[in-house]
């Protein structure tokens, strides 16, 4: 009996961890953490600490591409990408549009949100797209004058379980 009331207050305890963590907020911008933006400029260095005086290790060159913001110091954003690799950008760098990778290549893009429906485009994997809206499955997106839809599990940019409307 002892055991079943130990067992059972551990998982109240994992449980209430859990929704405490899905709710985490940025220190500075009290918005949810982590968050996916994108990156606003063409080019941004990506530093190991958050100031201009930290090395630069890298630096991303692709407009659009979207970050996973997963820290906050100042007016600096700590992001991984798609790969995992980040580092520290500074928040002027950065965009609240979001926007989704492909991650398979030649993916089908549909007219409605069903395996079934009319493709009406196929994209390369890496290919960069905005995201419009999501439901449990699956991402309308829009890229090269095209708008359809995309199977969430097909994209990197959205949370598997989140909803955009």
């Amino acid at each position: 009996m002892v055991l079943r009331v130990g067992i059972c207050v551990c998982l109240a305890i994992l449980l209430l961890c859990k929704s405490v963590l899905a709710e985490e907020r940025g220190p500075v911008t009290n918005l949810k953490i982590p968050r996916f933006v994108s990156l606003k400029a063409a080019k941004a260095n990506v530093r190991r600490g958050p100031s201009l005086s930290h090395k630069i290790d890298w630096i991303y060159k692709k407009r659009h591409m979207p970050l996973e913001i997963y820290g906050e110091y100042e007016n600096w954003r700590r992001v991984r990408d798609i790969d995992g690799a980040g580092g520290w950008v500074h928040y002027s760098l950065l965009s609240g549009v979001r926007t989704a990778i492909i991650t398979v290549n030649m993916q089908p893009m549909t007219m409605r949100p069903d395996p079934e429906s009319l493709i009406i485009a196929r994209f390369e994997k890496d290919a960069i797209a905005e995201l419009e809206k999501c439901d449990i499955s699956w991402c309308q997106l829009e890229a090269n004058g095209y708008k359809g839809w995309v199977p969430k599990d097909a994209i990197w940019g959205v949370y598997p379980r989140e909803i955009k409307e």
